[in-house]
């Protein structure tokens, strides 16, 4: 009994529950010999949160969320590379540590995400003179001048968010951030209307409440929103740098999964538009 009252408890929205699928399978990867990445406090915040994540994070769908995750963390490791006191914004950040991963010592970061997700993760974040969590709605338009006010260049990063948010609505948001940001760096997911379905079957069977409203067949119509395409990756076809990276298991994996998953999920870097002279 004490165990379990010493536990956080977690009173969270519909959406803001998947948090957890990430969570778990960071959590559950990172106990691998050889993992895709390593994440040890996602694995203490599992054990220490009052919620059954059991039920995610095992299978394909782990590796797809895992994979999805790397390839994220490979952009902004090569962003800050060449920028290593830049701007990053984590876009519904949830209990992810991108900081802790790929954090320089130089980096500045805004942890965005709705109020009950940002109370959640102060129970385990503070911040910092270089870190700071912010409680609002990416949709919304107040967050954006505490950025601008950040050094640039900047780098945002939405992972597996943007799909439960309505088309119309995350577009606007991303033409107000390439207006506001030129030249800066947007990496996000999108999946085409035809995984709805199976997502909507799978949410269902496990209990999860959140359904996708943003099918985007081709990435390159965000292009209208004053975006240009740098990069496409799936979890199959990853950045050719990043590919030897992985362990063994998984390079031989992807060729054979690419029929299975290869068009089930784009993940794509893009870059605001610069005003035309």
């Amino acid at each position: 009994m004490d165990k379990m009252e010493n536990k956080h408890q977690v009173r969270l929205g519909a959406v803001q529950e998947t948090l957890f699928i990430p969570l778990a399978a960071r959590a559950r990867e990172t106990q691998k010999k050889h993992p895709v990445l390593r994440d040890p406090r996602a694995a203490e915040m599992v054990r220490s949160i009052d919620y059954d994540t059991a039920k995610y994070g095992r299978g394909a769908g782990g590796l797809v969320t895992v994979l999805r995750t790397a390839i994220i963390d490979f952009w902004v490791r090569s962003f800050l590379s060449a920028h290593p006191a830049a701007t990053v914004v984590e876009i519904g950040t949830g209990l992810n540590t991108r900081f802790e991963r790929v954090g320089n010592g130089q980096v500045h970061w805004f942890d965005l995400d709705l109020p009950d997700t940002i109370e959640l993760r102060r129970t385990f974040f503070a911040d910092t003179e270089r870190r700071r969590m912010v409680a609002a709605s990416f949709l919304d338009e107040d967050w954006l001048p505490a950025v601008a006010q950040s050094r640039g260049p900047y780098f945002f990063a939405a992972d597996g968010v943007l799909v439960y948010l309505p088309e119309d609505k995350v577009t606007a948001a991303l033409a107000r951030i390439a207006a506001q940001f030129p030249g800066a760096l947007i990496a996000l997911d999108t999946y085409p209307k035809r995984t709805f379905d199976q997502q909507h079957r799978l949410a269902a069977r496990k209990g999860i409440a959140a359904r996708w409203a943003w099918a985007c067949d081709d990435p390159r119509s965000l292009e209208r929103s004053g975006l240009e395409v740098m990069e496409s990756a799936t979890i199959t076809r990853l950045p050719r740098a990043m590919r030897g990276q992985l362990p063994a298991r998984y390079r031989y994996l992807m060729p054979l999964a690419d029929p299975v998953l290869g068009r089930e999920m784009a993940i794509t870097l893009f870059r605001s538009k610069k005003p035309a002279t």
